[in-house]
């Protein structure tokens, strides 16, 4: 399994999609002789697919063609070299997702082609076991549905743990602690903007482009920081993968 699941998309000041990740997936897609990928854009609400395809190829230097093309969305997928999944809002992705009967087709896709999932913000949110860790509003009154799971664990993307001053609502850390607390068995990792986890075969890696770390919020532990995911083994089902 090839999984790239990034915080975001872009750096504050930098005007180029995926560039603080450009190096590591071109290494991937060069090894492994992608010329083209299928983008799943349904995530985007005021941006143009297409566009996001355009940017996209030009980035990676490969094709890249949106699923809202295809007259079989499942069989662009079936077919597909690497798949592409744009942030935006996850519960809109996610539905997308279920209603255009894309969630098994990824599935085999990545687990059982080995197809590169490379996906960032909602499109890190819904490769994992599902949503609920998102930081996007339910635009249409969505249910939780269950994601891709891909991933084993819940994510929370463009991770912040400022206090911004004479806000007076719940901080990221609060909120997250909030779902530790009601689901006990699972655990949440923040990537902080700029960062990125890595699955290569049965391998786990991670990077940050500031040098920063991720965090682990466990119900019942102190929260965790950490630079590398070798602490991650000891309760991570890597196994899943």
């Amino acid at each position: 399994m090839e999984l790239f699941l990034l915080s975001n998309g872009k750096l504050s000041g930098e005007s180029e999609l995926l560039g603080y990740a450009k190096d590591r997936i071109q290494a991937v897609l060069k090894s492994r002789g992608i010329t083209s990928a299928v983008l799943i854009p349904y995530a985007l609400i005021r941006s143009d697919y297409d566009e996001r395809a355009g940017a996209l190829a030009d980035v990676l230097g490969i094709d890249v063609t949106s699923i809202h093309h295809a007259d079989n969305p499942a069989h662009a997928i079936a077919s597909a070299q690497c798949i592409l999944v744009s942030g935006g809002n996850t519960w809109m992705l996610n539905q997308m997702l279920h209603e255009k009967g894309l969630i098994v087709p990824v599935q085999r896709a990545v687990r059982e082609r080995n197809v590169p999932y490379i996906g960032w913000s909602a499109g890190c949110n819904v490769a994992t076991p599902s949503i609920r860790t998102t930081n996007d509003m339910p635009v249409r009154n969505s249910v939780v549905l269950p994601s891709l799971g891909l991933f084993p664990v819940q994510i929370n993307p463009h991770y912040i743990d400022a206090h911004l001053s004479g806000h007076m609502g719940e901080t990221r850390d609060e909120r997250i602690a909030e779902f530790c607390a009601v689901n006990p068995s699972e655990a949440v990792i923040a990537l902080r903007e700029g960062s990125l986890l890595q699955v290569s075969g049965d391998e786990l890696s991670y990077f940050s482009a500031r040098n920063q770390g991720f965090k682990v919020f466990r119900h019942g532990h102190e929260i965790q920081e950490y630079h590398d995911t070798q602490a991650l083994s000891a309760w991570v089902p890597f196994t899943c993968l």
